[in-house]
């Protein structure tokens, strides 16, 4: 192992801080309580603020933030970035400044860094260090009783950008708060990722007027902002890019937002010296993120597990649903993580599940059957969802769940099928 402070310039508390965060995370293992990263990369901050800093200097960073899409498109970003070197990057969607710490010193030599961050923590990540490249990916409601109303991150963010004028930003140019934080920065590389969700954009954040929509182009009534002509853009089979660039990109994760986060994956691997044919093959063979889309065998069910966490992300995941499986499983929890408001729910179109067997579950099963139940989508309410897997038809059986419940079911899972 390099001796911590060897290649990378980290001061005395640094070091001293990053020791004790390694023997956290030993005991934090030791102990059965996880792999410890976090605890780790909360030590370290407690020992030194400054840490974040230090361990992301000298690095080129590229940031991934939005609403939905983060964990994938950093994974992919990651698998792009590879094709140059060695990349830091979370394994598991620690997306705050501990886990950000941890990954950059569990990957302490490596000179690139592909880092997902939580949107409200963009400014001072960026602050500290110093990135090559941020991908913003598409701004929607989220857990308002934490993070706010979007139009306030907008605001942050465009600010942040502001104090990195030569950072390169990697912009969906089809989302319009993203276009309006993005807009005034100086290096951008506008990307058509698509906007499957227009339900928070409907006024111009800069001015308050009407967004008019004329087929994919969009502009404000109140003013010259309008959406930006795309460097980079794609279709069902290739992605396109600069100078006439074609590339077929055939990906082994479903859906057409994934395809949108790997147009901008590889955007930002070609801003940092990736050959595009290099990038579209790396993040073209990303097939799982931290459990997500995975499928594994229960019994007498193939189960294939699908994450949502917000209205935008629960309508394309939804779209993600093959109709010809035998079992769909929904599983709501309203924890802190979730959001404790479900309201939500009504936003979500659960109108197109006649012809399958759907049951709703989680802690939340209730609410979300009366809001299936409205949707006029049969369904049974099995609260516990290993229950309800088995309660399916034998087959493929799809779970679409959002953040706690996804991963206490994929724990329970792993339980259950290393028991066997």
């Amino acid at each position: 192992m390099v001796e911590v402070g060897e290649r990378r310039r980290i001061g005395a508390r640094g070091r001293v801080a990053l020791r004790a965060a390694e023997l956290a995370t030993w005991a934090s293992r030791k102990a059965g309580r996880g792999k410890g990263s976090m605890i780790g990369g909360l030590v370290a901050l407690k020992i030194d603020p400054n840490i974040l800093g230090e361990l992301g200097r000298d690095r080129r960073t590229v940031i991934v933030t939005g609403t939905n899409g983060k964990s994938t498109t950093t994974r992919m970003t990651a698998a792009a970035l590879s094709t140059l070197g060695d990349v830091a990057t979370q394994a598991d969607g620690a997306n705050m400044d501990a886990g950000i710490v941890a990954a950059l010193h569990a990957h302490f030599d490596a000179a690139l860094a592909a880092l997902e961050v939580d949107e409200l923590h963009v400014p001072h990540v960026a602050d500290a260090v110093d990135p090559a490249a941020i991908v913003l990916l598409n701004l929607s409601r989220d857990q308002l009783d934490r993070v706010g109303e979007i139009n306030m991150i907008e605001r942050k963010l465009r600010a942040g950008l502001a104090r990195h004028p030569d950072t390169v930003v990697v912009a969906n140019c089809d989302d319009v708060l993203v276009t309006s934080a993005a807009f005034d920065a100086p290096n951008v590389v506008w990307v058509a990722a698509g906007g499957g969700w227009a339900g928070d954009s409907v006024s111009c954040p800069r001015t308050g007027e009407p967004i008019l929509w004329d087929g994919e182009h969009w502009y404000s009534t109140g003013s010259d902002f309008q959406r930006p002509t795309p460097h980079w853009w794609l279709d069902d089979e290739n992605l396109y890019g600069p100078d006439g660039l074609v590339l077929p990109m055939s990906l082994a994760l479903p859906g057409k937002a994934n395809r949108g986060n790997a147009a901008q994956a590889v955007a930002a691997a070609v801003t940092l010296g990736a050959t595009p044919e290099d990038a579209v093959a790396a993040a073209s063979g990303v097939d799982e993120v931290a459990g997500r889309y995975s499928t594994i065998e229960y019994g007498s069910h193939s189960v294939r597990m699908l994450l949502a966490k917000n209205p935008a992300g629960w309508q394309e995941a939804l779209s993600m649903i093959d109709p010809t499986v035998d079992g769909l499983v929904i599983a709501v929890n309203g924890q802190v993580p979730d959001g404790e408001d479900l309201s939500w729910l009504w936003d979500v179109r659960f109108e197109h599940f006649e012809n399958v067997a759907v049951v709703a579950s989680g802690e939340r099963a209730t609410d979300l059957g009366v809001r299936l139940l409205y949707a006029g989508s049969p369904h049974t309410t099995v609260a516990d969802p290993l229950q309800a897997i088995a309660s399916c038809p034998p087959g493929r059986v799809e779970v679409l769940a959002n953040y706690t419940a996804f991963r206490d079911l994929g724990r329970a899972l792993a339980r259950e099928t290393r028991d066997v």
